[in-house]
């Protein structure tokens, strides 16, 4: 079974997203934590990780280039959510290695499609070794 780790503040859009998901056959972790969402994917190493900014702690590009710099999360793909639209806010979060960003609010059905096509694609951004 393929996981998902699910990085939201909005306790809403965190269980609406998580209980669809598990409908779909994935295991998900979540947390409304930035922090929280860097120990669970150190701790449980998902197939993927969705991300919006958390409101309190580390925003949402501190917590992508944290789990880029681990060796063994730097591969997992990794998708933006957010309520910003602007294409530079897409350009930012892709600049900064997310492999895609999806703006709120969203179609549940198209973030599964999003979702399958990242894991099974796996992430596109570039591991530079050492």
């Amino acid at each position: 079974m393929k996981s998902i780790l699910l990085i939201e503040d909005n306790a809403d859009i965190l269980e609406n997203l998580k209980e669809y998901l598990e409908m779909e056959g994935f295991h998900i972790f979540s947390t409304n934590n930035g922090k929280r969402g860097i120990e669970l994917a150190c701790e449980f190493i998902p197939d993927l990780i969705i991300c919006d900014m958390p409101r309190s702690g580390i925003n949402r590009h501190g917590v992508l280039q944290l789990l880029i710099s681990i060796p063994a999360i730097a591969k997992i793909p990794f998708i933006f959510i957010s309520t910003l639209s602007e294409l530079i806010d897409k350009t930012d979060a892709l600049l900064f290695g997310a492999d895609d960003y999806v703006v709120k609010p969203f179609d549940l059905e198209k973030m599964l499609v999003i979702a399958k096509a990242c894991i099974l694609s796996g992430s596109k951004r570039q591991i530079c070794a050492a």
